[in-house]
């Protein structure tokens, strides 16, 4: 049966866009925005204006400057009373859109009433000179202000105006005519953005002893641990064993620290005087830029820390020094990766310390070009819109493509750069509809993802690829769109890129001394907190919402839906072992007796010939390497629905996995829920009891646990020595494989004997209550 192809409109697309790779523009080449179309801007620097004349009644103006291109009109921010302001304000009109052939700039006096024309200046479009980067920016120059009439007025404004690209510097900060309808106060919203991850560290706290500790009981032993707080992150030690006034622990507390270090690490020493009342009887903070710094797995030295403590004498907060102290060794981890991202899509693999870095190998261009078809994500003006921006994030740099306003088919075409350590990484895209700008909702919506892992591409070739957005909602898996990238891979240092595919995945440290799982868990929670917390706080923010979506926050969460992908997956893997046994199957059988034949031949030449094996199983592996090589995947992967299980998924699990953690359903929801999973964990407890049974009854062949299947064995283990022994082993092979290979008029339907007593043999499935 043949199995269905992949949904058409879910699939990658190849495309070809008019991209510079290598084009002529003019009589320069196009090299820094090689991989995006080119889009041709008038740019209009306004720089500031000097002895405007009084307008008021006061002889004092508040002046603005107003650039108007046809339709489109942009404005700069108003000063009060000033006659020399200053702006440095540009902006940007997309030549697409340009419908004038005269541009006006025009200076304006602000009034309550009507704003009063201090001047203005006129510019032919066809007169405009032309500037294609490298070459330096254009020098602004003093104009003088005309009136209505053409005849020269009082007061001149430093200008610059020249056609460019998006290449040119001053786009990012430009004001775009696209976004007319944005506002002054909304345009940080919608500008392109660079961010980088803040550096992020692992403190390691050893905690070691305390001496010399008071407790207000003396009466009864202290049950003592150490509470350690970092920002939000509070952990404990155990209760010491030792419960004496001097307790030891030796644990390690584990955090997570961004540069810079704001917050000091606060340790209290605890009395438990009563199960649910504990008494401080010590605490000290240690600022973290004191701390030292390991790199490798060589101890460092411990230190003594003085507790101090607090007491309330008459309404004031005094504090008390004492002789009690705690021992600890506290250092931060230079040699560990910190995970902030899912470890299946993993950015950057390097450890937190520089000096471990190792040089790159390549370099990862991205062209982010467009998008179509997409879906309004909100109602405006009672007709549905969406303001698109995408998101790409690659090791610490994260970048934001300006958001281009009411558009369903946007064009970015912005170009950025990375620098590639591994390419076992892999780099994320996340499309957004911009809800921070005048009648949005306040919050970022998805639009879709899309991931590329850079071991799949080819060095030195760009992919132009449309790739689909796709979104899980409570109904089902939906196409809000595509979008369409140019990729390149180049590769610096094929010796180092090779070498690389020898080295441990993450640094040396992890393997030294390894977190465990559930360490790593909490601490990758930890991580991608601070992560997101400290980019909400750039200017414009890159956003709660879009951080967790872009680093995978709940991909640990149980859905049924990637139970039955990743079951499915295995059966994948394990679907060619299973084939394999299949056609030994029918070799044994004689189903094509000349195939038979020939496994004969062959396994008898190898049988005589043993030293031939090896290079036989790698030349065959070789041949069909060379032969798959024909086939080769030659576009990027892409999110699949059909492997992710989406395309076919039952509305209950589907509103089980957009529930919140704890369960927000009712009881009954959650009773059917329970009985399944318990239904699901009963089969796999039987298959794990299954093989528990098997392997119990391998150990019982030599235990005496049954004595007479003990015995039998026993005495065939001693006959097989005396006959292996006298016996070349090439003879035994020979007889093996072809008993193994026999005719099927020489088999039986029934269970062969050492399978028999293997069933026999007991297991401990007997002593299970």
């Amino acid at each position: 049966m043949q199995k269905p192809g992949p949904n058409i409109e879910f699939a990658l697309k190849e495309t070809s866009p008019k991209i510079g790779a290598g084009a002529v523009t003019g009589d320069k080449l196009s090299c820094t925005y090689d991989l995006v179309e080119q889009m041709h801007y008038l740019y209009v620097r306004v720089v500031k204006a000097k002895e405007l004349p009084g307008k008021d009644l006061t002889g004092s103006c508040d002046p603005y400057v107003e650039v108007r291109l046809g339709n489109y009109k942009g404005m700069t921010k108003h000063f009060e009373k000033k006659s020399n302001p200053e702006w440095k304000q540009v902006f940007a009109f997309s030549k697409e859109r340009i419908q004038a052939s005269i541009l006006e700039v025009v200076v304006k006096d602000k009034d309550v009433v009507l704003d009063d024309l201090i001047g203005r200046i006129m510019f032919d479009l066809n007169e405009i000179p032309k500037r294609v980067p490298p070459d330096s920016p254009l020098a602004p120059q003093w104009y003088r202000l005309e009136d209505r009439h053409g005849r020269k007025a009082k007061g001149e404004l430093m200008l610059a105006v020249w056609m460019g690209t998006q290449a040119d510097e001053a786009f990012s900060d430009a004001w775009h005519s696209d976004a007319a309808s944005v506002g002054p106060e909304g345009v940080g919203n919608i500008r392109s953005k660079v961010y980088l991850s803040p550096k992020l560290w692992y403190v390691r706290v050893n905690v070691i002893e305390a001496q010399d500790l008071i407790p207000h009981d003396k009466t009864k032993f202290p049950e003592v641990y150490v509470k350690a707080m970092l920002g939000n992150q509070t952990l404990r030690t155990r209760i010491s064993q030792t419960k004496t006034l001097n307790p030891m622990w030796n644990e390690d507390l584990m955090f997570v620290v961004a540069e810079p270090f704001e917050e000091a690490l606060i340790l209290a020493v605890e009395d438990r005087v009563a199960p649910n009342k504990d008494e401080t009887l010590g605490r000290c903070a240690i600022p973290l830029q004191n701390v030292q710094r390991r790199l490798d797995h060589r101890p460092l030295n411990s230190r003594w820390y003085n507790l101090e403590k607090h007491i309330i004498v008459e309404g004031e907060r005094k504090e008390v020094k004492f002789a009690s102290r705690i021992h600890l060794r506290i250092f931060l981890e230079g040699g560990y990766h910190v995970l902030d991202e899912s470890t299946h899509y993993s950015s950057d693999l390097r450890p937190t310390a520089k000096q471990l870095w190792k040089p790159s190998i390549g370099v990862l261009e991205v062209g982010v070009i467009s998008a179509h078809g997409l879906m309004p994500m909100k109602t405006k003006d009672g007709k549905g819109t969406t303001d698109a921006y995408c998101v790409a994030k690659y090791g610490q740099k994260w970048i934001r493509t300006r958001t281009i306003v009411d558009s369903f088919t946007p064009k970015w075409n912005e170009q950025y750069t990375w620098e590639v350590f591994d390419t076992c990484t892999v780099i994320t895209f996340g499309a957004f509809d911009n809800g921070h700008i005048p009648g949005g909702s306040g919050k970022d919506t998805r639009i879709g993802k899309v991931r590329i892992r850079l071991s799949t591409l080819e060095a030195d070739r760009i992919y132009t690829h449309s790739y689909p957005l796709l979104v899980f909602h409570p109904s089902g898996v939906k196409k809000t769109g595509e979008i369409q990238l140019a990729v390149r891979f180049t590769c610096l240092s094929l010796i180092n890129m090779l070498h690389m595919y020898s080295q441990p995945l993450l640094p040396k440290m992890h393997y030294i001394h390894p977190l465990s799982v559930l360490q790593l868990d909490s601490l990758r929670h930890q991580a991608m907190n601070i992560v997101s917390a400290r980019l909400n706080r750039a200017e414009p923010p890159l956003r709660k919402e879009i951080v967790e979506y872009m680093l995978d926050v709940d991909s640990h969460m149980w859905s049924m839906r990637r139970s039955k992908a990743n079951f499915f997956r295995i059966m994948s893997v394990l679907s060619g072992l299973i084939a394999v046994g299949k056609w030994f199957d029918q070799i044994c059988n004689w189903r094509n007796p000349i195939t038979t034949i020939l496994i004969h031949v062959l396994f008898i030449i190898l049988v005589l010939y043993p030293e031939l094996i090896l290079p036989t199983v790698f030349l065959y592996l070789f041949l069909i390497g060379i032969w798959n090589f024909r086939w080769r995947p030659r576009h990027p992967p892409h999110m699949d629905t059909r492997l992710s299980h989406a395309d076919a998924v039952h509305p209950d699990e589907l509103d089980e996995e957009f529930d919140t953690f704890p369960t927000s359903r009712s009881s009954e929801i959650v009773r059917m829920r329970y009985d399944r999973l318990r239904s699901i964990a009963g089969r796999v407890q039987t298959v794990i009891g299954d093989l528990a049974t098997q392997g119990e009854r391998f150990l019982s062949l030599l235990s005496w646990r049954d004595p007479r299947a003990t015995t039998l064995f026993v005495f065939f283990c001693l006959i097989a020595a005396i006959v292996l022994y006298v016996t070349p082993f090439q003879v035994v092979a020979l007889l093996a494989g072809i008993y193994v290979l026999r005719h099927p008029r020489f088999r039986h339907k029934l269970p062969s004997v050492p399978l028999n007593l293997f069933r026999r043999l007991p297991a401990r499935s007997d002593s299970l209550l």
